[in-house]
């Protein structure tokens, strides 16, 4: 962070900015963020995302955490939620599916949501984020199977993950896609 956002007023833009930046990698991906869009979107001048920022990587970075953030920040309330009877598999697999694919089960939300995870691959400053995001995400989703009677250890997780990535892959590219129908009839098997 630079000086400049360390004053509350500097610290207000920052977060405007990442917002922002956050809002368009959700509507539009990693080429929707730009400097002039990014400083639009938050109401402030062009040179901001300059200022507040050493390079347009470290505003994706910092829009990417947001994001993230948002979305576990979302999933943690669920969770409470949730209680701690068991639930059925149907209502399962829905729980899941919000956290995996997200609550907007639009195929452009969905295939949004997926570009961004591709995307790390192509750029390795977003790694250490999203590799800490992971392993956040994925203590949600072993207490939200352990609360829902069906606990699971790593391995049995990754492959539940593995089989809802490979069913919403194949599901974009069908004519008429719906990743989240696919998706959800191939955890229900699984998990019954």
């Amino acid at each position: 962070m630079t000086a400049a956002a360390s004053t509350p007023k500097g610290e207000r833009r920052r977060a405007a900015l990442v917002e922002a930046a956050a809002d368009l990698l959700v509507e539009g991906g990693f080429e929707a963020i730009r400097h002039r869009a990014v400083a639009e979107r938050a109401g402030l001048p062009l040179a901001s995302t300059t200022y507040y920022f050493d390079s347009l990587d470290d505003l994706i970075t910092a829009a990417v955490a947001h994001r993230c953030r948002v979305d576990l920040d979302a999933g943690k309330a669920q969770l409470a939620a949730l209680g701690t009877e068991q639930r059925d598999v149907n209502t399962l697999v829905e729980v899941v599916l919000d956290q995996l694919l997200g609550e907007d089960a639009g195929y452009d939300a969905v295939l949004l949501r997926y570009e961004r995870l591709v995307t790390t691959g192509r750029r390795p400053y977003l790694r250490p984020v999203m590799r800490a995001m992971q392993a956040e995400f994925h203590e949600l989703l072993t207490e939200i199977f352990a609360r829902s009677g069906k606990p699971l250890d790593r391995k049995r997780l990754a492959e539940i993950i593995a089989l809802v990535d490979g069913a919403v892959v194949n599901a974009l590219i069908e004519v008429d896609p719906d990743p989240r129908a696919v998706a959800r009839a191939m955890l229900r098997d699984a998990l019954s």
